[in-house]
């Protein structure tokens, strides 16, 4: 606990985290621990917030659904997501965000999706997809890691430069003070 205005006891980071749900004041819903946050598209989608199914894929053009994306019948990305240790809570934080895939592991991604079995585990090599406010500002693309899960969970991201922010952050975890800043940023931080 801390001391806050007239010498009143404020709770922890950690505790207001951990202490059941809050009400959001951006979106007015409910939320609580863990609550991840997520990309709607990669951040070089061009058109509407809109998913199509995903047994509508298609490799000309443009396409997003849910799991998957086609830039220009060129670029092929997944939805992933990129967690991050907080140092004192039981549960981590992750993002869900996007990141490349060549075309070959993107087909190896389709063939094993429905299954979640995938004949080659990985990693595969990407580029990150989303800049994540306070961890990846840059316009430059990060190198990531891509590791298929089975079970049909997304897969999960690392980053490949570890002295990186955000690598650093997936090594050495992130206090929970940091946690409370990231969810302000995006608007949904407990009150």
């Amino acid at each position: 606990m801390v001391l806050g205005l007239f010498g009143r006891k404020q709770p922890s980071a950690a505790s207001r985290l951990e202490s059941g749900s809050w009400r959001c004041a951006s979106c007015e819903e409910d939320h609580g621990w863990p609550f991840d946050l997520a990309a709607f598209a990669p951040d070089a989608w061009p058109h509407a917030e809109r998913y199509e199914a995903n047994s509508a894929l298609h490799f000309d053009g443009d396409f997003l659904s849910e799991d998957f994306c086609v830039l220009g019948g060129e670029q092929f990305i997944v939805r992933t997501i990129l967690p991050i240790p907080v140092i004192g809570l039981k549960d981590r934080f992750a993002f869900g965000c996007w990141s490349t895939l060549s075309e070959t592991n993107f087909d190896k991604y389709i063939d094993g999706f429905d299954s979640g079995e995938y004949a080659d585990m990985g990693p595969w090599p990407g580029w990150l997809m989303n800049r994540l406010a306070g961890f990846n500002d840059s316009p430059e693309p990060l190198a990531v890691h891509v590791q298929p899960q089975r079970e049909r969970l997304r897969p999960e991201l690392w980053v490949a430069e570890e002295d990186h922010p955000l690598g650093a952050a997936q090594r050495d975890g992130i206090i929970p003070e940091r946690m409370l800043e990231v969810l302000a940023h995006f608007g949904h931080a407990p009150g």
